[in-house]
């Protein structure tokens, strides 16, 4: 499995969408962009990206506690024909900026198809990594959002081998339910 669909994804998703309009799912993304990296031994071309943002935990809390206490789960692929591609799941946590604009952080792991130690592409020394991605997005309609995105994956130096890491910037759309 070279090359993870983010396509495929979103079409399951497309005829799926009945299932979606409860309460388990939050909101659907697709996005596009590249590598922040450059030069021969890292990864070209563009990057294409599917995920499912679940609903967030429900507390009691208000304000800047329930920021922190009611992420969401987020799912995703990424990848492309001459980039490495990566399946990752991880909590999400998302701050309003007033009525149109709001920030967004998370962490947790990923698994790849990429280059461990040796050859083309970026040595990344183990199969699992930490991921970690930030977005600042945009409230376009009640249901649809505009992110700037970046995120970051590597083994934090945990792994014996090379640690190269994988860094993404690009753009996404969400549509919310």
């Amino acid at each position: 499995m070279k090359f993870i669909s983010p396509l495929a994804l979103v079409l399951g998703i497309a005829f799926a969408q009945p299932v979606f309009s409860g309460d388990l799912v939050d909101e659907v993304r697709i996005g596009a962009g590249g590598l922040l990296q450059s030069g021969s031994s890292k990864d070209k071309g563009a990057v294409g990206s599917a995920e499912i943002y679940l609903a967030p935990f429900k507390s009691s809390r208000t304000g800047a506690a329930a920021v922190l206490l009611e992420p969401r789960i987020q799912l995703g692929v990424s990848g492309g024909p001459d980039a490495t591609d990566q399946a990752y799941a991880g909590l999400n946590w998302h701050v309003p900026l007033g009525e149109t604009f709001f920030a967004e952080a998370g962490f947790g792991g990923t698994v790849h198809n990429g280059n461990l130690d040796t050859g083309d592409g970026p040595r990344l020394g183990c199969r699992f990594l930490f991921r970690e991605h930030v977005a600042l997005g945009m409230r376009l309609t009640d249901t649809v959002n505009l992110m700037a995105t970046a995120d970051h994956s590597s083994h934090a130096n945990l792994c014996d081998g090379p640690n190269d890491g994988l860094t993404h910037v690009g753009l996404a759309v969400g549509i919310k339910f």
